[in-house]
C-alpha cells in the first residue's frame, strides 16, 4: 500500500464547513475509487485539518488520484469543496 500525508490549512471560519462537506462527500468519493482513509485529525488551535490516505489497488496511486479527479463524480460536486482551502501540501511516505 502507498500512503500519502495530507495537511491543509482551511480558510478561517470555513472548519466546520469543510469537515461537513469532506465526511459527506470526499470521503466517501475516495473510498468508491479504492483509496483507504487511514486516519484524519483536525489539529486543536489551528485552522488546520490532516489525514492520511492509503491506495492499493489497480495503477499506481498516482493513476487512481488522477482518475479521481477527472471522475463524473469528483466535477460535480458543486460547490467544489476545496473552496474552503487556503493551503495545500501532500508528502508520499513509506512505513520505516
Amino acid at each position: 500500500m502507498r500512503y500519502q500525508l495530507r495537511d491543509y490549512q482551511v480558510r478561517p471560519g470555513e472548519m466546520d464547513a469543510w469537515l461537513a462537506e469532506w465526511a459527506a462527500s470526499i470521503r466517501p468519493l475516495r473510498e468508491k475509487f479504492g483509496f483507504q482513509i487511514i486516519g484524519a485529525w483536525r489539529v486543536e488551535a489551528e485552522e488546520r485539518f490532516v489525514w492520511i490516505l492509503g491506495y492499493e489497488g489497480e495503477g499506481t496511486f498516482e493513476e487512481a488520484d488522477r482518475q479521481y479527479y477527472e471522475s463524473r463524480d469528483r466535477r460535480a460536486l458543486e460547490p467544489d469543496p476545496a473552496r474552503h482551502l487556503a493551503e495545500t501540501r501532500m508528502w508520499f511516505m513509506e512505513g520505516v
